[in-house]
């Protein structure tokens, strides 16, 4: 299994991308239980999947990046 993360910038929203590549050796199960782990634990979401003719998988996981914003300018004083 490899795995590539990066960012998406995007207008209306920021979104984190986790790109995963998944062996044919991995079960359904083993795959179902571990993305919804990762879904759970981490606040990823399934974006797409895609299943190839050799067998092996390409998942494709997001998560909305949270920009905080100062609510002032300075420390009063």
């Amino acid at each position: 299994m490899t795995t590539r993360t990066r960012v998406r910038q995007r207008p209306d929203a920021d979104y984190d991308v986790r790109r995963l590549t998944i062996d044919r050796e991995m079960s359904r199960n083993a795959l179902r239980q571990m993305l919804t782990e990762e879904a759970e634990r981490e606040g990823w979401e399934l974006h797409r999947l895609r299943r190839y003719r050799d067998g092996r998988r390409e998942v494709w996981m997001r998560r909305r990046i949270i920009r905080v914003r100062a609510t002032w300018e300075s420390y009063p004083e």
